[in-house]
């Protein structure tokens, strides 16, 4: 307790500019104020059978939650999974991607204050926890121990600059970690650094995300995209983050031939106004998804403003540059293109990925540039070499599918977990 004293305090200090940030980030997305009571541990929605408690903090987490998602309501049909999210692209992501199943509950996890965690946990009752990739909270870890609610972290990956940054607070990182009941970890090297920093009960379990099946409906509409474009080339910009799209569009200006396309998809629905303008700004004929109509031969670049299509996007694109890889924000998840078979180049700036984009690279899936120039180089190189972009295409599939089977480890760990519980 007086160890996490600081951490709380400081929870509690902050509280009213986290309510005025939660304010300045409804000015571009409204939906930040709807359901704020569930940020303080106060909730309407009631679970009608015993819950299962998955914690995916946003859009990426949320996806890759996925296919473990489905899997609990398979392995335990008796219960509802409360998925919980901290971002309204998140819940509206689960939303989608959970629409015709009416076990699965969405709600927002409270901030990590304690009387709010306990809240939280009083009115949802969890069987068990799963928490996705690394997002940790000390108070509600700690709640979840004193109640005996086991929690897992599932799918982790923690990077060399994430370890360095809990390696500060060694005191506070060791009591969070040991009130995990078991962790699944991405990689051995995710989870040596786990180790290095008290994590306990850690299992190589590989990567999640894998698992991740292309929707039929999602290529099925990928089709009707290729279909309203023609037969032009088509070089998809996916997941691009603030400062990228400026490098990404200036280079394709100079390296693309007339008849080529950009299909550009910012990463957060709340920057496709300001990516709109980019693109006029350079007077690139400019056409938006949301338009559902088919794309002019004057279009240069087509704007994916939509939510949950990428494996349509990728499915309708010869060549994907991955965002987040071009500034460093860590990389995007590039496993997506690999499943539906579209070539990959990616940027230098990876290491919230590094395991998989090495991977991909050594396995030929994907190619390694330099930067965002060097990057649109190499997809042009792609789009006028059919044989090699169709080798790509091959390893990228064959990649997706080697590394299957995460899903079912972190089933069994969980079946382990309350076994060894109800022994108790």
């Amino acid at each position: 307790m007086l160890t996490r004293l600081p951490y709380t305090l400081l929870w509690i200090l902050a509280l009213p500019l986290v309510l005025l940030r939660l304010l300045w980030r409804a000015r571009r997305q409204p939906a930040y104020l709807r359901h704020v009571g569930e940020r303080f541990g106060r909730y309407r929605v009631r679970a009608p059978l015993a819950v299962i408690w998955v914690h995916a903090v946003s859009v990426g987490e949320t996806r890759a939650a996925e296919p473990l998602v489905r899997a609990l309501l398979a392995r335990w049909p008796e219960h509802s999974v409360l998925l919980t999210q901290m971002t309204p692209t998140g819940r509206d992501t689960a939303r989608m991607l959970f629409k015709d199943e009416p076990r699965v509950l969405r709600a927002y996890l409270p901030y990590d204050v304690g009387c709010f965690a306990h809240a939280f946990l009083r009115h949802f009752r969890p069987m068990f926890g799963v928490i996705m990739e690394t997002e940790l909270w000390p108070n509600l870890l700690a709640a979840c121990r004193r109640r005996r609610i086991p929690v897992m972290l599932a799918n982790a990956r923690l990077s060399e600059r994430s370890a360095r940054r809990y390696a500060r607070l060694p005191g506070l990182t060791g009591l969070t970690m040991k009130a995990l009941a078991a962790i699944g970890a991405q990689t051995a090297a995710d989870a040596a650094r786990l180790g290095q920093l008290g994590a306990r009960r850690v299992t190589v379990t590989g990567n999640i995300k894998f698992d991740i099946a292309p929707p039929a409906a999602q290529l099925e509409l990928g089709k009707t995209l290729r279909e309203r474009i023609g037969e032009r080339p088509v070089v998809l910009a996916a997941s691009t983050r603030e400062g990228e799209e400026v490098l990404l569009l200036d280079a394709f200006a100079r390296h693309a031939p007339p008849a080529a396309l950009l299909l550009l998809v910012p990463r957060h629905p709340q920057r496709f106004e300001e990516v709109a303008a980019l693109v006029r700004a350079r007077r690139l004929g400019l056409q938006r998804r949301s338009e559902d109509a088919a794309v002019a031969a004057t279009t240069r670049v087509l704007l994916g403003d939509s939510m949950g299509e990428m494996f349509a996007y990728y499915a309708a694109a010869e060549v994907a540059l991955i965002g987040g890889s071009w500034l460093p924000f860590g990389g995007q998840n590039l496993i997506e293109a690999c499943a539906v078979g579209t070539p990959v180049v990616i940027g230098p700036h990876t290491y919230n990925f590094q395991a998989v984009a090495d991977d991909a690279v050594r396995a030929g899936a994907a190619l390694r540039a330099e930067d965002a120039e060097a990057g649109m180089r190499a997809a042009m190189a792609l789009l006028a070499d059919a044989a090699r972009r169709e080798d790509v295409s091959a390893a990228g599939r064959a990649f997706a599918t080697t590394h299957q089977g995460a899903t079912a480890r972190t089933i069994a760990l969980l079946q382990d977990l309350q076994g060894s519980t109800r022994g108790k």
